[in-house]
């Protein structure tokens, strides 16, 4: 469970508390689009937004790993809950460490009291970092302000009731490329409906499609776009790697919770896995405080891959010590919650096949 010594915040509201709210509402999230206005709400009734915010910025305190693990007992109960606590969490650090004070006063404490929901829209420029592809949105210069086109596949934490979204936009050639936060009443922003997921399907996940947005300067998260993500990098993805570690432990609570005697080979292997887990937990909480990922992230990437492998072995864990009623629906329903989840985890950006593209090219 979180450790209440290092995210104080959770005093008042018990971690049975926090794990019968999202036990009770994890399926359904899970499932269903027609629930997702509720779950940021529920994580900002929780407390756990203001986790790891420092108490002048309107937190409740701690660093980047306060947030981590907030992120990763939340997706131990929920992974849809966990992905969006996530998101707001990683638009929140942007926010945080961009040199733009207008921008931070005027939506800071919106998104810490899930008034606004904060989205990550950097899938595309996490593969343009990468070589993988061009970037998919244009800004043309218009003096003091700059008129944005292009579009955003794949988005998550977008909720109709209100967002802001940060894209990376490509300007003339030879010029670095922007990012902006765009809020979601601006005029020329567009969300589709509701992708059609196999899985997590209360994220508020669409696409964005802008047409002739105009921006000015108050909405620059950085001028300098590739900088300002790599040095974001090791905490933006650290906090991502907590989805994993979350979710396999959650496989593993399970496994100790099946009420039949385990066989030996079975137990060595839970055991195993939980050091392993631990292990790269202690990994984590060092790394994303420590420069060192800043100028090496082979090792961050590294992390993230073998805690996807992780989660593999877990719910594979969980379904041979359940056995046959673990391919029953009605008889293990989180079970099959879980092995969705888990399909999830290779594939959120960078995937795991990006990630193993760019250490090939940098060797």
């Amino acid at each position: 469970m979180l450790n209440l010594s290092v995210a104080p915040v959770l005093d008042a509201v018990t971690n049975k508390q926090i794990a019968d709210c999202l036990n009770s509402k994890a399926l359904l999230w899970d499932t269903t689009t027609n629930t997702a206005s509720q779950v940021l709400p529920h994580l900002a009734s929780l407390g756990l937004l203001g986790i790891g915010i420092p108490v002048a910025d309107g937190g409740q305190g701690g660093d980047v790993r306060d947030s981590s693990q907030a992120i990763t007992e939340v997706a131990r109960h929920s992974l849809t809950a966990a992905f969006v606590l996530w998101g707001q969490m990683a638009f929140i650090d942007y926010l945080r460490h961009s040199d733009n004070a207008i921008l931070r006063s005027r939506l800071l404490s919106r998104l810490i009291s899930g008034e606004l929901a904060g989205a990550v829209g950097l899938s595309n420029v996490m593969k343009f970092l990468s070589q993988l592809e061009g970037l998919n949105v244009q800004a043309q210069s218009t003096g003091e302000r700059w008129q944005l086109n292009g579009a955003m596949p794949w988005v998550s934490n977008v909720r109709p009731e209100g967002f802001v979204v940060a894209v990376a936009a490509q300007l003339n050639a030879g010029q670095l490329p922007m990012v902006f936060a765009i809020e979601s009443t601006t005029q020329g922003v567009h969300r589709s409906t509701d992708l059609d997921l196999l899985g997590m399907r209360a994220s508020n996940t669409a696409a964005i499609h802008l047409n002739s947005v105009e921006l000015n300067h108050d909405a620059v998260l950085a001028h300098q776009g590739p900088p300002f993500l790599k040095a974001m990098r090791p905490r933006f993805l650290g906090m991502q790697c907590c989805l994993s570690l979350g979710l396999a432990r959650a496989a593993l609570d399970a496994c100790r919770e099946e009420p039949k005697r385990r066989p030996l080979a079975l137990s060595v292997r839970l055991a195993r896995l939980e050091r392993s887990l631990n292990a790269a937990e202690a990994l984590l909480q060092e790394g994303m405080i420590q420069p060192d990922w800043k100028v090496n992230v082979e090792p961050l990437f590294q992390l993230r891959m073998q805690l996807a492998l992780y989660v593999r072995e877990a719910v594979d864990l969980e379904l041979q010590i359940s056995g046959g009623r673990g391919y029953l629906i009605d008889q293990r329903p989180d079970f099959a919650r879980r092995w969705r989840e888990s399909a999830f985890i290779p594939i959120v950006t960078p995937s795991l096949l990006q990630l193993e593209e760019e250490m090939a090219r940098s060797r």
